[in-house]
């Protein structure tokens, strides 16, 4: 196992999967997500650590001590990946690579969801594919970490 896991960041409202929306979001609950996750991470070498936050300025404490910590992110930042400079300024801090993961396609959705602050400086954007998005993040976090 590496040493560093890959840390897994949910953002505002991820916390109510399972019930909130299921026609957009599905029936999966976050800590369904968790668990996909962690088995992704661990069939690749790595573990994992998992945050969620409905508050910006924890997700940028818990991004800001990640550095040095560890060897990836993936990161759903829900509805601030369209409105937090803060958040993108945040995640170039831990100098590792960041794979930006959305359940919904976020492009076939309202307008204001095609824009995000957090593709810019992601190594890889993965949208649309409901919580099986997650597990590709995760393996694709751990090669690029390798």
């Amino acid at each position: 196992m590496t040493d560093l896991p890959i840390l897994l960041l949910n953002g505002p409202n991820l916390n109510t999967l399972g019930t909130r929306q299921p026609d957009v979001y599905g029936s999966d609950t976050l800590a369904d997500v968790v668990t996909l996750a962690e088995r992704a991470a661990s069939d690749e070498g790595f573990g994992l650590r998992a945050f969620q936050t409905n508050h910006e300025g924890e997700m940028i404490d818990a991004i800001h001590a990640a550095r040095g910590e560890v060897s990836a992110i993936v990161i759903n930042p829900g509805g601030w990946t369209h409105t937090s400079v803060a958040l993108a300024d945040a995640l170039v801090i831990p100098e590792v690579p960041i794979i930006e993961v959305h359940i919904s396609n976020v492009h076939a959705r309202e307008a204001f969801r095609h824009h995000s602050y957090i593709s810019p400086i992601a190594s890889g954007v993965i949208a649309g594919f409901g919580v099986d998005g997650y597990e590709f993040a995760v393996r694709r976090a751990a090669a690029l970490a390798r």
